[in-house]
């Protein structure tokens, strides 16, 4: 059964659709906005960040044929190394989820997500102009998603961080 082309590219965008929804559903009785911003940065952290990667790594370790061609390239053993990659993006994610994180250590964790998702971000967008890559995992929704995952982490931090600042009393 072939998987249709729009449904294999949007596919990746299911990660941050669920973090949105759950953020959503779950702030909407929040008792102020620094609850609020808590309950976005775990649903982000656990189900974007998280999950997405933690999927990209059964998806490269679990079927490394199909991730090859989905992304347009031949297989290889490089493909081992990205699910191990995708291995610490996920517990670097879980770990940003948990309720003792801080704001610096998820801002610490969207920069390091933010290494290696960005630097795919410019990979998957050279293929695709320099070879004409336009392979549903080369392009589409991993493009979202590499820019985003590490990116939205990081200003709910930054937002949390100056909000958290901002009611601290000034000492005189």
């Amino acid at each position: 059964m072939e998987i249709p082309y729009v449904a294999q590219t949007l596919f990746p965008l299911i990660w941050p659709l669920i973090a949105v929804v759950g953020a959503l559903v779950r702030t909407r009785k929040s008792p102020s906005p620094q609850a609020r911003l808590e309950t976005w940065q775990r649903w982000w952290a656990v189900a974007a960040l998280g999950c997405g990667s933690l999927w990209m790594v059964l998806a490269f370790l679990g079927a490394p044929g199909v991730m090859a061609e989905t992304i347009g390239f031949a297989p290889s053993a490089f493909q081992f190394e990205i699910a191990f990659a995708n291995l610490g993006l996920a517990v670097m994610g879980f770990r940003a989820a948990s309720a003792s994180a801080t704001a610096r250590e998820r801002i610490t964790v969207g920069l390091g997500a933010g290494m290696f998702l960005w630097g795919a971000l410019i990979g998957h967008v050279y293929q695709w102009f320099a070879n004409g890559d336009h392979a549903p995992g080369n392009t589409g929704g991993v493009l979202v998603c590499d820019l985003l995952f590490p990116a939205v982490l990081i200003v709910l931090a930054v937002r949390s961080k100056r909000l958290a600042a901002a009611k601290q009393p000034e000492l005189v």
